[in-house]
């Protein structure tokens, strides 16, 4: 636990001076005096640290989970790793960048919430209904990032309680992080009620409705994963889900070109020739329907993209520039996740009219296939893998439906990873 704690300093140190808001050392006098004699400038600079956490190490997070899901290539002239380890050829390292970048990223983000937790605390010059808008959001924020690093380690686990530096608590299993997510989901959906958001907001939110709305929805997602599908609906009755409205309302990490941001790290230029390739899968095109609009999603490239035997003629193009938001939840999933609930329930006209949904507006004929369970499962999932490509879910559906063993391997001696290990730095 020592040992995680140092690297968990070190890594904020190297943050704090190309990140605004992040923390330089975590029991410096910088800290001791927010939390002792804070103002509401100090504050909400620590808020933008937060909020700006969360985007670092997306692209190594979503590349990873990518390429075991068999959505995405990664081609780098300097990282043969991703070609490599992710595809399934030798082990996955506890101690390199596909996992500890994006762990450490994550936790950082965690304890600067436990951090402002502290701070909100003493902070007489703030109302109550302000500081409960502060501590919902980042209880909210919080259960984010541990769900993306549940994500990745599934049953290795996580742990939740990080509270203290100096006694950290102990890796939890995937049903009790999960759990333990779902419960600061609601927890800071029960602070965000009658509270009040004094400070800015960077993901399409800005005020404590809106915020509540994220939250239910990121409740949304964690009910699914549970199996919890009347909880799921639940959920989404009190999110922004909308089953006609439009499938990119949602809540996002926005980037800029402005002095002391970050630009959006998933854009590549699209027809790249050298370094740095992002390429969707052949398998992507060869099992899509005919007339699904979603093959947008991966253009054709000029000149066929190769490394290590895996070959690709098309690039995988969602975010089209490098100040594009990259979508946390949005209203395409929510539509999904009101489907599958539905599918679970065994309520099938309601499912069907949320697939006709996606059907008909990606240019497909309406739903006309078998009328059972299983059958509408394999239409969910379809969907999933074509709305949500390369957005970070194929590899977690397949695993929560046993199906890993579906994913294609291209090489001799690939194979399908099922969870990452815990990083060495844990040294559990």
């Amino acid at each position: 636990m020592k040992k995680h704690l140092i690297i968990l300093l070190g890594s904020l140190i190297g943050l704090a001076a190309c990140q605004k808001g992040e923390i330089p050392n975590l029991n410096s006098p910088i800290v001791d005096d927010a939390i002792r004699n804070g103002t509401k400038v100090k504050l909400d600079n620590l808020m933008v640290g937060l909020e700006s956490g969360t985007r670092n190490s997306l692209a190594t997070y979503y590349d990873a989970i990518g390429l075991i899901g068999r959505e995405i290539y990664r081609m780098s002239a300097s990282e043969p790793r991703y070609t490599k380890e992710l595809m399934g050829d030798g082990a996955l390292d506890n101690n390199t960048f596909y996992i500890t970048n994006p762990w450490s990223a994550r936790y950082r983000v965690v304890r600067q919430g436990n951090i402002i937790h502290d701070v909100v605390a003493n902070a007489t010059y703030l109302s109550d209904a302000q500081k409960k808008g502060y501590t919902g959001y980042t209880k909210t924020i919080m259960a984010y990032q541990l769900l993306m690093n549940l994500n990745m380690t599934y049953t290795n686990g996580v742990r939740t309680d990080v509270k203290d530096p100096n006694n950290i608590g102990p890796f939890k299993g995937y049903p009790e992080s999960l759990a333990d997510i779902a419960a600061l989901l609601d927890a800071g959906k029960a602070e965000l009620t009658g509270s009040e958001i004094a400070f800015p907001i960077t993901i399409g939110a800005t005020n404590a409705a809106a915020v509540i709305k994220f939250n239910r929805a990121l409740a949304a997602r964690v009910a699914i994963y549970r199996q919890q599908w009347a909880a799921a609906l639940t959920a989404l009755n009190e999110s922004f889900f909308d089953l006609n409205g439009p499938f990119e309302n949602g809540y996002f990490h926005s980037f800029s070109n402005k002095s002391g941001d970050q630009l959006n790290p998933l854009f590549l230029p699209q027809n790249t020739t050298s370094g740095e390739f992002r390429v969707a899968t052949p398998y992507y095109v060869a099992q899509i329907l005919p007339g699904d609009d979603r093959i947008a999603k991966a253009t054709l490239r000029t000149e066929p993209a190769s490394q290590l035997g895996l070959v690709s003629n098309r690039d995988v193009w969602i975010h089209k520039s490098n100040e594009a938001p990259v979508f946390i939840i949005r209203n395409e999933e929510l539509i999904l996740i009101y489907a599958e609930a539905k599918i679970q329930l065994n309520q099938i006209p309601d499912a069907i009219v949320a697939i006709n949904r996606l059907r008909v507006d990606h240019n497909l004929t309406p739903y006309a296939g078998g009328i059972t369970q299983a059958a509408l499962i394999n239409e969910m999932l379809y969907h999933r893998r074509y709305s949500l490509f390369a957005e970070g879910h194929r590899w977690i559906d397949m695993r929560r439906y046993n199906r890993l063993a579906d994913l294609p391997n291209p090489r001799p001696g690939d194979k399908v990873w099922e969870k990452f290990p815990i990083p060495l730095t844990e040294g559990n």
